[in-house]
């Protein structure tokens, strides 16, 4: 069911699930002036096609001791396939990394790592990221504080 087409009643279910993951079927239901039979298909229709991946709980990274977030931008010596594929690979095993993007420009990736402090940042650099093979150079920065980091994506009828 790859290609599903998205009407504002789904994008509607779809920002009320983004706000709520526990919203109740008649609370969504409310929401979208639907009979809760109705709304429970179109939700299971929008997790079968994947436009629903998962449901997860968000969770306050300083309240549970990893409050720094470190930005590595990334240079690989080459940019070939099977390099690049290589250290994709390499990222998905660390759990520290928590957000990994293939970039266009100056740097190849930019990884968000979350660890509890520099101590622990440097260990990651020396012990994984440094020791990959294919890594030309690493650009660190550190996040000093949040201003905005959403969860949900601006879906709008």
């Amino acid at each position: 069911m790859p290609n599903h087409e998205i009407d504002d009643i789904d994008r509607k279910l779809l920002a009320a699930l983004q706000a709520d993951a526990h919203a109740t079927m008649e609370n969504l239901s409310e929401i979208v002036a639907l009979s809760p039979s109705p709304c429970a298909r179109r939700v299971r229709m929008l997790e079968k096609s994947g436009v629903i991946k998962a449901y997860v709980a968000v969770v306050d990274q300083v309240k549970v001791g990893l409050p720094v977030s470190a930005f590595a931008s990334v240079k690989l010596e080459r940019q070939r396939e099977e390099e690049l594929d290589r250290f994709s690979t390499a990222v998905l095993r660390w759990p520290e990394v928590v957000e990994c993007y293939l970039m266009t420009g100056k740097m190849d990736f930019l990884l968000r790592v979350v660890v509890k402090d520099l101590d622990a940042y440097e260990m990651f650099l020396k012990q994984k990221l440094t020791r990959l093979d294919g890594v030309a150079s690493i650009e660190s920065s550190f996040a000093l504080g949040q201003v905005k980091h959403a969860h949900g994506l601006p879906i709008a009828p």
